[in-house]
C-alpha cells in the first residue's frame, strides 16, 4: 500500500491551508495543495463519509486532474460509464437521433459514474497522501485579520492558517464572511427526480431490457419543460435516471427529500411507456426529489482581508445540464494551489485575488451553458427539431473541455498578478 512518502510534492511552501468541506471541490483543493507543497488541514462536518448519491459527470477538463493523481484514473476506469453515444427521443418515444462519441472531439477522458463511488476513490487517495483529514468537525464561524484566517468549531476550538478555502456547498457559512451578510438560496423553479439502483428488474422487462443488456447505454427523452435521462453503468449492471421538471416548492429547510414514485409518474403523464417502466422499476427507497437551488452570481468570492475564498458550489453552483459543476469545482482547486505556490507565503492574499481573476469569467461562461442546454431541450419546437435534430446535441466545446487548469494557472499567473497590481496602484492614486 502506498505511503505519504511515495507521492511527489513540490518544495514546501510554508503556507498553511485550511479547507472546509470534503466534497469534490474541497478534496481536490486539498490534494492539489498537498502536491504543491502546502500544509493542508481538511475539515468535514460528517462524522463518516458514506457512499451516497447517484450519477455524476466529470468532463475531460477535470479528467486531466484525476490523471495527475497516481493510480486514481486506473481505479475509476472499471466503475465509470462507457456508452458509445446518447440516443435522443421525443417524450412520446419518437426517434430523434443518436450523438455518437467517436464522431465528436474528445479532448481526453470523461469520467461518469456513481457520485459516492468516485468520491470514495478520491477520498482514499487523499488519505494515502497523508493529508490531515478531520471528520465530524462542525464549523460555526469564520474569522480573519490582515495576517491569518481561521475557523471556529462547535466545541470552541479555533483552527488558524494562512488562508481558508470554503467548500461546503451552496449553504456555506463562508459566504457570510465574503459578502458581509447571510444570504439565502432561492428556488430555481426546477427540481429533479433522481435514482440509482440495480438493473436486474429492468433486464426482465421487454420495454427496458435494451437499456441494460449488451453493455452500457445512454438515452434521453425531451419534452415541454421536462427532460428525462437514463444510463446503465458497469456493463449494464447498475442503472441511473434523472428527470428535470418545473417545481416551485419552498427550499427554506431542505432541497433534498425522499421522492415518491407516484409523483414522478404524474410529472411524466403521457410520456413514452419506457420512461414509465423505468420509474415503476425504481425501488422507492432509492428515489430522491432534489430541488435545484439558484444563487445570484457573486460580485466576489474573496473576503475583505483576502484570506478566505469560496470554491466550488459555495462560490458558483451549476445547473446539472451544464455537466460541469464538479469539473469546475475541481478546476478551482487545481488553479488555487498553483496560485499559492507561485505567490509564496508572504503574498498569500495576492494568490487568492489572482485565482479569482483567472477563474471568474470562465466559470460564468460555463454556468451559462447549463441554462442554454436546458432551454434548448425544454423549449424545443419538435416539428422543426425533427427536421434538424442535431440542434439538440450536447455541445462538447474545446474552450471548455480541452482546458488544463494547472497549466493555465502557471501560464497566466505572472501576467494576471501584474495587471492586478497595476490596477491597485491606479486605484490608490485616484483616492482622495
Amino acid at each position: 500500500m502506498a505511503s505519504p512518502g511515495d507521492f511527489a510534492r513540490e518544495v514546501p511552501s510554508g503556507i498553511k491551508v485550511i479547507v472546509v468541506g470534503a466534497g469534490f471541490a474541497g478534496i481536490t483543493a486539498a490534494i492539489e495543495c498537498d502536491r504543491k507543497g502546502h500544509s493542508v488541514i481538511l475539515l468535514e462536518s460528517f462524522a463518516e463519509l458514506k457512499i451516497l448519491g447517484d450519477i455524476i459527470s466529470f468532463g475531460a477538463n477535470s479528467g486531466k486532474i484525476f490523471e495527475r493523481w497516481p493510480g486514481v484514473a486506473e481505479e475509476l476506469e472499471p466503475i465509470c460509464h462507457k456508452s458509445k453515444g446518447i440516443h435522443f427521443k421525443t417524450y412520446l418515444g419518437e426517434e430523434l437521433f443518436t450523438q455518437w462519441w467517436d464522431q465528436e472531439p474528445s479532448y481526453g477522458t470523461h469520467y461518469n459514474g456513481h457520485r459516492g463511488e468516485i468520491h470514495e476513490v478520491i477520498f482514499n487517495h487523499a488519505k494515502k497522501r497523508g493529508i490531515d483529514i478531520r471528520l465530524g468537525q462542525k464549523i460555526v464561524n469564520y474569522f480573519e485579520d490582515d495576517d491569518i484566517a481561521g475557523v471556529e468549531l462547535a466545541d470552541g476550538e479555533k483552527i488558524i492558517g494562512d488562508v481558508v478555502l470554503a467548500a461546503e456547498g451552496v449553504r456555506s457559512l463562508g459566504r457570510k464572511i465574503v459578502l458581509g451578510y447571510e444570504d439565502k438560496p432561492k428556488s430555481s423553479g426546477y427540481a429533479i427526480y433522481r435514482s440509482w439502483f440495480d438493473s436486474a428488474e429492468l433486464a426482465k422487462n421487454p420495454l427496458t431490457s435494451y437499456l441494460v443488456n449488451d453493455g452500457d447505454k445512454h438515452a434521453g427523452w425531451l419534452g415541454p419543460d421536462i427532460h428525462f435521462l437514463a444510463a446503465s453503468i458497469k456493463g449494464g449492471k447498475d442503472f441511473s435516471w434523472v428527470c428535470t421538471h418545473k417545481d416551485d416548492a419552498d427550499i427554506e429547510e431542505s432541497w433534498q427529500t425522499p421522492g415518491k414514485v407516484e409523483d414522478a409518474l404524474k410529472v411524466l403523464e403521457g410520456w413514452d411507456p419506457v420512461c414509465h417502466a423505468i420509474v415503476k422499476a425504481t425501488p422507492p427507497e432509492y428515489l430522491v426529489d432534489w430541488k435545484l437551488v439558484y444563487r445570484d452570481p457573486l460580485p466576489t468570492w474573496i473576503s475583505p482581508k483576502a484570506r478566505t475564498v469560496l470554491i466550488g458550489d459555495a462560490a458558483h453552483p451549476f445547473l446539472p445540464t451544464s455537466i460541469q459543476g464538479a469539473s469546475q469545482a475541481m478546476e478551482d482547486g487545481a488553479s488555487l494551489a498553483v496560485c499559492l505556490q507561485l505567490a509564496g507565503k508572504p503574498n498569500s492574499q495576492q494568490a487568492l485575488k489572482v485565482y479569482q481573476e483567472i477563474r471568474y469569467d470562465r466559470v460564468i461562461k460555463a454556468q451559462k451553458t447549463g441554462v442554454a442546454t436546458r432551454d434548448r431541450w425544454h423549449k424545443a419546437d419538435f416539428d422543426n427539431i425533427k427536421k434538424n435534430p442535431q440542434a439538440l446535441k450536447l455541445k462538447r466545446e474545446e474552450w471548455l473541455l480541452n482546458h488544463d487548469a494547472e497549466i493555465h494557472a502557471y501560464t497566466v499567473y505572472e501576467e494576471t498578478a501584474a495587471k492586478l497590481n497595476k490596477a491597485a496602484l491606479n486605484g490608490s492614486s485616484d483616492d482622495p
